[in-house]
């Protein structure tokens, strides 16, 4: 059957694959034929995951990104890849006059200098194909709006967003395509962490669709910029925010 989203033959680093997106990424890669290269810190939840991956061919690095060396064995225990999604990423939520250098060195690690460093190596040791694709988990916050204690989380999403930007115009000479998708709320335990059940609910009222958004909604996204029915397509944003910047 014909289906221009097929990632078969191709090879998938997914980053953050332990959970959530990242998660719903590798599981959905591997039912449409992709050989997926899972990494994140926990060695239990990477596991789980691994075990509802589909075929075979895949692989696991247990690695966390905020360590350089890390990143190293990540690029070194790499096949060949056609593919590389960023996803793992952290939040806290605090006004700008409780900000603390520490919690902001940790936001900043994990969710801007880990990919920029991970995707440099990459390039440099040639791990990535001609012709392959980069994904970044962005978010609304920092590239369409941002909400009250979110300063540092934006400001991270926001520095990826200009990153990938700027990585699609040199690394196109390499006819590597990077792009990112921007959801909304999905729901993660990286928002139910930091958010009541009551303040999720009050949330929700301003989705025009009146739901949060579920792994897949992300996931079906990035396999898009995954497969070749993306291949005139670097450079871009992609919204996934059920309508909630429209109002």
């Amino acid at each position: 059957m014909y289906n221009p989203y097929t990632l078969i033959g191709k090879t998938i680093l997914v980053t953050g694959a332990s959970s959530g997106i990242g998660k719903a990424v590798s599981i959905e890669c591997s039912k449409l034929g992709a050989k997926v290269v899972i990494t994140g810190r926990d060695k239990n939840r990477l596991n789980s995951t691994f075990e509802q991956l589909e075929g075979n061919g895949h692989s696991i690095i247990t690695a966390d990104l905020n360590e350089y060396n890390e990143i190293e064995k990540i690029v070194d225990h790499c096949p060949q890849l056609d593919g590389f999604v960023s996803n793992a990423g952290i939040t806290k939520v605090l006004f700008v006059k409780s900000i603390k250098q520490d919690i902001l060195n940790d936001i900043f690690n994990t969710n801007t200098l880990a990919p920029i460093l991970l995707t440099q190596l990459l390039v440099k040791k040639n791990v990535l194909k001609e012709k392959s694709s980069i994904v970044f988990t962005s978010s609304l916050s920092g590239i369409y709006c941002v909400h009250y204690g979110e300063s540092m989380y934006a400001a991270s999403k926001g520095a990826i967003g200009g990153f990938a930007k700027g990585a699609a115009l040199d690394l196109s000479r390499k006819q590597i395509r990077v792009n990112s998708v921007n959801p909304g709320i999905i729901m993660t335990n990286i928002f139910s962490d930091v958010l009541t059940i009551e303040e999720l609910e009050e949330k929700r009222k301003y989705f025009p669709l009146k739901r949060f958004g579920q792994p897949n909604d992300v996931a079906f996204a990035i396999i898009y910029f995954l497969s070749d029915a993306s291949s005139w397509v670097t450079g871009a944003e992609l919204k996934i925010d059920g309508g909630y910047t429209l109002i």
